[in-house]
């Protein structure tokens, strides 16, 4: 069966190939074409119909397609979906805007609350009242709920969002209200809070439903494109959506619930770079996917999930489990412009149209992609095998506003703007390690995205990283990264107050695993999934402690040691976070969280088993600019020239169709079993034919 990975991205649409079964992931096979804004699915039907075409798809034939994408971020970011409505428990109208009360920045004089997705004027206050242990204080009345969601359409509410106090525990009254609203008005689009993510913290339980909700017209319409037109063509063909938490789900669910794929994108970089290291036996992982847009790195350590509760979308939090990953600069596409006489870098993009202007599609602004090609990193024929030709000329006319930065010189501005985007990059890659408690001198770094070859290495030789790996489908390293997802699916029950005893925390987590299979059982036809496995996580505290951990207890659970194990696992989390523990003080629970993964087939790594490589000549040589300087006569390699094996010092340039990698002065590239380039830093760099 044919299996395609689809992931979009603001510059480029990506796709990954696995032809056969018997393939491992040194058959893959990449693509890019440039994404359609703002008919996005355009690109993606453009690409798989050429796929599809090219291998030789019968109609009859089953093709499997997982995408991921970016469309409802975007859209949250731009705000530019029509007006939405919040309903709530009568006195608590506010919630959106009071919000957690105290300001993200509070330093910062100039700091303003973010306006919130829905205003006052669209939140609606319905009677009723549970206490928080979910018993009943004041019954639901029906009559202000016909009334609120009158008000609601009659102010031009798209959809509605409803988020009642302390329905995490018991949602009664949530339900009751939705069967008032969907038979007094069924047309209406209206979801609830325990739909979604039954979890204590009211105001991040209502932004979730909003965010759900604001989201769903589009991406239901966006996703209904895509899997229209594949099963018009190919009957048997079935699409998957990634997740933010490194899963994926069917395209059904990714209709109901388009929440869960606000950042699935990034996170299938995470997925595959979790699946690589494992095969590499990497035990410590950095991972940099730098596109056009922007740069994302997360942690990825063998054996721990890669998971956080705090994520944000443009300005809101997140509160669903996601793969954790943290956004530090720029990307190629990213604008460089003068802020008085300071250079600045991003955030704005020049995305695909115009594009950088070394592109030729109209951008006269300079981006770091022109800087690349000043610099020399890049092919003077052009990237994507030259079908994307690349104008010198052009970018020197966009970075003349720069020159002053550079002494007058072009060159020495582009470099510049290079420096200044690893600089960013430093600033808060050095912060997040220390937050994570790993050292740079123990880590690998992972590069991936379209332009993560050139400029990974340079941020791994500031941040001080010895090794730094490229995967052999790094530009579309996030596509592949969809094919080698499972099916996951969290399942959350906020316990707080409750009496944590062994048997009703045993008790929550099989009700909470039997929820996991059921959905997994949805998401598929018969077979299609190989086992099923679980991970019990609890969020956990000292008594008189404010904050929790998660806190891995599937060891404990199954091993049989009830409460005593789960404490255990506690204070030994608590240690190695923090460097404490007081195995005297009593524990809480506020949460128990099961993740239920479906196994699906993977691709096998098969390494090259040849112990020799054959010698490679440079396809070319051209001089590169590093350091303040030019290195003359480097040798160019194409990247499809390289066996097992093959090995170079810096500088140079390896070159693929859809990637380029740059060998720093100093670093070593060598060609692992799998195909991938692995660079490692030697202790002394010949510095000798620099001028």
């Amino acid at each position: 069966m044919l299996r395609i990975g689809v992931d979009i991205g603001g510059t480029f649409t990506d796709f990954a190939i696995w032809g056969d079964e018997t393939d491992g992931y040194r058959q893959f096979g990449g693509e890019k074409i440039p994404t359609s804004r703002p008919q996005f699915a355009r690109s993606v039907i453009e690409g798989l119909d050429r796929i599809l075409e090219r291998h030789g798809v019968r109609v009859e034939d089953p093709v499997l397609v997982v995408h991921g994408t970016t469309v409802g971020t975007n859209a949250v970011i731009e705000r530019s979906e029509p007006p939405i409505a919040l309903l709530t428990t009568v006195g608590y109208r506010d919630i959106l805007n009071i919000a957690r009360l105290r300001l993200d920045k509070p330093v910062d004089l100039f700091n303003r609350r973010p306006t919130p997705l829905v205003p006052r004027a669209m939140v609606f206050e319905v009677k009723e009242r549970l206490r928080a242990d979910g018993s009943i204080e004041t019954s639901l009345d029906a009559k202000s709920v016909i009334t609120a969601i009158t008000q609601a359409r009659e102010r031009g509410a798209n959809a509605i969002g409803v988020c009642l106090l302390h329905a995490y525990r018991k949602p009664v009254h949530e339900i009751r209200l939705l069967e008032i609203a969907r038979a007094r008005f069924p047309d209406l689009d209206i979801m609830a809070s325990h739909e979604i993510w039954p979890q204590q913290s009211e105001y991040e339980r209502a932004m979730l439903t909003l965010l759900n909700v604001y989201v769903k017209r589009l991406m239901a319409g966006y996703i209904s494109e895509i899997d229209g037109f594949l099963r018009r063509r190919w009957p048997n063909a079935r699409l998957l959506v990634t997740k933010s938490n490194g899963g994926v789900m069917s395209a059904a669910e990714a209709c109901r619930l388009p929440v869960h794929t606000l950042l699935s994108g990034p996170a299938a970089g995470v997925t595959a770079a979790r699946a690589l290291a494992e095969w590499t036996e990497n035990t410590s992982v950095l991972t940099m996917d730098m596109g056009g847009t922007s740069t994302d790195v997360s942690l990825v350590q063998v054996g721990r999930p890669t998971l956080t509760a705090q994520a944000e979308v443009g300005d809101f939090p997140i509160l669903l489990p996601v793969t954790a990953i943290e956004a530090i600069g720029a990307g190629g596409g990213s604008i460089a412009w003068l802020d008085g006489k300071v250079l600045k870098v991003g955030p704005r993009s020049a995305g695909s149209k115009p594009g950088p202007a070394c592109y030729g599609g109209g951008g006269t602004e300079p981006t770091l992609t022109d800087a690349y090609l000043l610099c020399n990193y890049l092919s003077p024929r052009g990237l994507l095998g030259g079908r994307l030709p690349l104008s010198r000329n052009l970018a020197e006319q966009a970075m003349a506003p720069m020159k002053e930065v550079g002494g007058g010189d072009a060159v020495a501005a582009a470099e510049s703007c290079i420096a200044v985007a690893t600089s960013n990059m430093l600033a808060k890659v050095l912060p997040f390690l220390a937050r994570a408690g790993i050292g740079p001198a123990d880590l690998t770094l992972m590069i991936f995205g379209g332009a993560g070859g050139i400029h990974g290495p340079l941020l791994a030789e500031e941040v001080g990283i010895k090794r730094v790996l490229v995967p052999r489908l790094s530009s579309v390293f996030c596509a592949f990264g969809c094919l080698t997802a499972d099916l996951v699916h969290d399942a959350v029950r906020s316990v707080t107050g409750m009496t944590a005893d062994t048997d009703t925390m045993v008790r929550i987590f099989d009700e909470l695993a039997q929820s996991g299979r059921d959905w997994v059982a949805k998401q598929t036809v018969r077979g299609q999934v190989e086992q099923i496995d679980a991970l019990y996580l609890a969020e956990m505290r000292y008594v008189a402690q404010s904050f929790t951990i998660p806190v891995d207890l599937t060891d404990a659970l199954r091993s049989g040691t009830g409460m005593t194990g789960f404490t255990v696992a506690f204070h030994a989390e608590h240690q190695k976070l923090f460097g404490f523990a007081n195995p005297d003080e009593p524990v809480a629970v506020n949460e128990q969280m099961v993740r239920t993964f479906g196994r699906q087939a993977k691709p096998a790594a098969k390494a090259d088993t040849k112990t020799t490589a054959r010698s490679a000549a440079p396809a070319s040589r051209r001089d590169l600019r590093f350091q303040e300087r030019w290195w003359p006569d480097c040798a160019v390699f194409s990247r499809t020239d390289l066996d097992a094996g093959w090995a170079q010092t810096g500088p140079a340039v390896i070159e693929h169709d859809l990637a380029t990698v740059l060998v720093l002065p100093g670093f070593r590239a060598a060609v692992g079993a799998l195909g991938d380039i692995v660079l490692t830093k030697e202790d002394r760099g010949d510095e000798s034919r620099a001028h």
